[in-house]
C-alpha cells in the first residue's frame, strides 16, 4: 500500500481510490474507522521510516567531482569524463582546467547534459566560459583563488581583497553566478579573513552570492581549532571539500588514510552544515581510481560515524 505524505494527499487518494478504506470495512469496524479517519486528518503521524528518504550529508547525489580534468592522467575526453562520473555516483560535477582545455568547454557542458549531470562550479574565470553559460541558461558556482592583499594592516588588507574581487563580483552577479572564495594558503586562505572579505561584500556591496569554498586539504593550520572556524564559515560556505587528514606528514592523503578524518566528519556533521561535499582527485594518478579510493574511504568512515564498529580497512588503488 502507498502510504501518503499529507492529510490532503491522504483524504485525496482515498476518494480517488475507494479500494484502499472499503467502505463495507469500514462500517463493519469502529477501530479501523477511527484509525482511518487519523490518518486522514493527520492525528496519527506517518513514521519518518516509511516516508521518502531526504539525502543526507554524505550521500552520492550531495557529493561533487572535483580536480578531475588537468590532473587525470589518462586525460580523457568530456564524453569519458561525463560516463565515469555517472558511473561513479556522482551527479555534480566542479570543472577545473587548463589552457589545452578552453576548446573543449561546449562539449563537456553538452556531455553532462545528456547524462543529466550538473555542471556545478567552474574554476576560476574564462570569458568563453561565460559566454557558454548565457548559451546554455547554466548558473554554476564560480571558484576563485584571490591573492594574499600586500598591505601594512588588516584593514587594509581586506579593503585591497575587496576592491581586487569586486569587477568579479559584478560578472557573476550579472551571470547570476554564487561566487566561491577559495582557500589555497596564504592570508588568502585564513578562515576568518575569508569570512571578513565575504561579510564586507555584503555588507558594503549587497553581494549576497559572494561565499566560502573550503578545502581540508589547505586546513592543516586549522586542524586543532578546525569547528570554530567552521562554525564561522558556516553562513558564506557554498561547498566543502575533503581530503585525508593527519596533523603531520603528506597533506594530500586518501579518505580514511588520515588518523583525524572520522573527527574532521563528526565536526563537520555536528555543525549542521547540510551544503555540497566535494570529493577531489587531484594527485596526477587515473582519476577514477583517486576518485574511487576516496569514495571507499568515505563509505568506511561512514558506519563508524554513525556508532558502529570499524570495518575492513579500504585497499587503496593510488598513493
Amino acid at each position: 500500500m502507498r502510504v501518503l505524505g499529507t492529510p490532503a494527499e491522504s483524504l485525496s487518494h482515498a476518494i480517488r481510490k475507494p479500494t484502499i478504506f472499503k467502505v463495507d470495512i469500514l462500517m463493519r469496524s469502529g477501530l479501523a474507522l477511527t484509525l482511518g479517519l487519523a490518518l486522514m486528518c493527520g492525528v496519527m503521524p506517518i513514521p519518518a521510516s516509511a516516508m521518502a528518504a531526504e539525502p543526507t550529508l554524505f550521500d552520492r547525489g550531495n557529493l561533487v567531482a572535483w580536480c578531475i580534468v588537468p590532473f587525470d592522467s589518462k586525460n580523457r575526453t568530456p564524453a569519458d569524463r561525463a560516463e565515469m562520473a555517472e558511473r561513479l555516483g556522482f551527479r555534480k560535477i566542479a570543472y577545473d582546467w587548463r589552457e589545452q582545455h578552453v576548446a573543449d568547454f561546449e562539449k563537456e557542458i553538452l556531455e553532462y547534459r545528456k547524462r543529466n549531470l550538473e555542471f556545478f562550479a567552474f574554476w576560476s574565470v574564462h570569458p568563453k566560459a561565460f559566454e557558454l553559460f548565457a548559451k546554455y541558461d547554466l548558473h554554476p558556482q564560480i571558484w576563485y583563488m584571490f591573492p594574499s592583499p600586500n598591505a601594512a594592516t588588516q584593514e587594509a588588507k581586506i579593503d585591497a581583497a575587496v576592491q581586487h574581487l569586486l569587477p568579479l563580483v559584478k560578472q557573476t552577479a550579472k551571470a547570476n553566478c554564487s561566487l566561491g572564495l577559495y582557500n589555497h594558503g596564504g592570508w588568502s586562505g585564513e578562515p576568518a579573513n575569508l569570512v571578513a572579505v565575504c561579510k564586507r561584500l555584503r555588507e558594503q556591496h549587497g553581494a549576497k552570492h559572494v561565499g566560502i569554498v573550503y578545502n581540508l586539504h589547505h586546513a592543516h593550520d586549522h586542524l586543532t581549532d578546525f569547528a570554530e572556524s567552521l562554525a564561522a564559515m558556516k553562513p558564506y560556505l557554498l561547498c566543502l571539500n575533503l581530503n585525508g587528514t593527519n596533523p603531520k606528514g603528506p597533506k594530500i592523503l586518501q579518505l580514511g588514510a588520515g588518523s583525524m578524518d572520522l573527527a574532521m566528519l563528526k565536526i563537520i556533521r555536528d555543525s549542521g552544515y547540510s551544503g555540497p561535499i566535494g570529493i577531489i582527485g587531484h594527485t596526477n594518478d587515473d582519476v577514477e581510481l583517486r576518485l574511487k579510493d576516496n569514495l571507499d574511504g568515505l563509505d568506511w568512515l561512514l558506519p563508524q560515524l554513525a556508532g558502529q564498529p570499524a570495518g575492513n580497512k579500504p585497499m587503496y588503488r593510488t598513493r
